[in-house]
């Protein structure tokens, strides 16, 4: 299977990003890629009024537009999230789409875990402020190869991709809009440790550079296989990397490593000392 990751430097100009995210599309697809991905927030990084004003409903435009696309080109797309409305007014969902090559939404993923921060004369951020959490773990499709669904600090939970592996998965998918400050330190460590732990292909398409008011993303965007080794990193720009996923790799891994089999199932039940 052949993967492409595009990273973009969404700003608050909705039309734009979604331009420039088909553009990047368009030139994967003639590279023959079979699996296109795009990171999280593809429609727009800027004001809180703007953000919550660019979320659409379930069946919105933009998510009929990558739907034509996926069709069009015959390729899958992950859409990798955009802003959807929730009954709250002042919050949306942070979700994610799946296409399969005929434009069919295969999956679609709510960000489970969000970002809530107070540190006293420091920072005091809160995700949950704007985002309704979603309330369940997802698994999707990709020509026959199950895949599993998150977002972004989600890579920080190592028991969601840990369930996505033990109902099959193998390749795990997180778009991100990774934060400049920790990204540096942690994004790639994170990814590589979920691909190792779970025996899976992460594929990890990024946000770049600056936003307003004050943001930045780390963007790195990266492809790694069940082994840890990277396959495709993104320099810094606005562009697309591809990678050839090797299944057989991967079961050879799985079978010469069996961790996944040799786990303790009842983990949880044994007493601690």
């Amino acid at each position: 299977m052949r993967v492409a990751i595009c990273q973009l430097n969404s700003r608050d100009d909705k039309e734009q990003n979604l331009a420039t995210a088909e553009k990047l599309v368009r030139e994967a697809a003639a590279d023959r890629a079979d699996l296109i991905a795009l990171p999280e927030y593809t429609d727009y990084q800027g004001p809180k009024e703007g953000a919550l004003a660019s979320a659409e409903p379930d069946d919105g435009p933009t998510t009929r537009r990558f739907s034509a696309l996926a069709a069009e080109l015959g390729v899958n797309i992950l859409l990798g999230s955009i802003r959807i409305q929730t009954d709250d007014a002042e919050r949306c969902n942070n979700r994610s789409f799946l296409f399969d090559r005929g434009g069919k939404i295969s999956a679609q993923y709510n960000k489970l875990h969000l970002y809530d921060v107070d540190l006293p004369g420091r920072i005091t951020y809160r995700e949950s402020d704007t985002v309704v959490p979603g309330d369940g773990v997802v698994m999707g499709e990709v020509d026959g190869h199950k895949a599993g669904l998150s977002i972004c600090y989600d890579v920080r939970f190592p028991e969601l991709f840990r369930l996505q592996a033990l109902n099959g998965a193998e390749i795990l998918f997180v778009p991100a809009a990774f934060a400049l400050y920790t990204g540096r330190d942690h994004w790639e460590v994170l990814l590589r440790a979920r691909a190792i732990e779970n025996q899976c292909f992460v594929i990890a398409p990024g946000q770049f550079g600056p936003y307003p008011p004050a943001g930045a993303c780390n963007g790195r965007s990266i492809i790694i296989d069940p082994w840890g080794n990277v396959l495709a990193r993104m320099a810094d720009c606005v562009g697309y990397a591809v990678a050839d996923l090797d299944f057989s790799m991967q079961t050879k891994t799985r079978e010469e490593l069996p961790s996944l089999g040799n786990r303790r199932a009842d983990m949880y039940d044994l007493k601690i000392a």
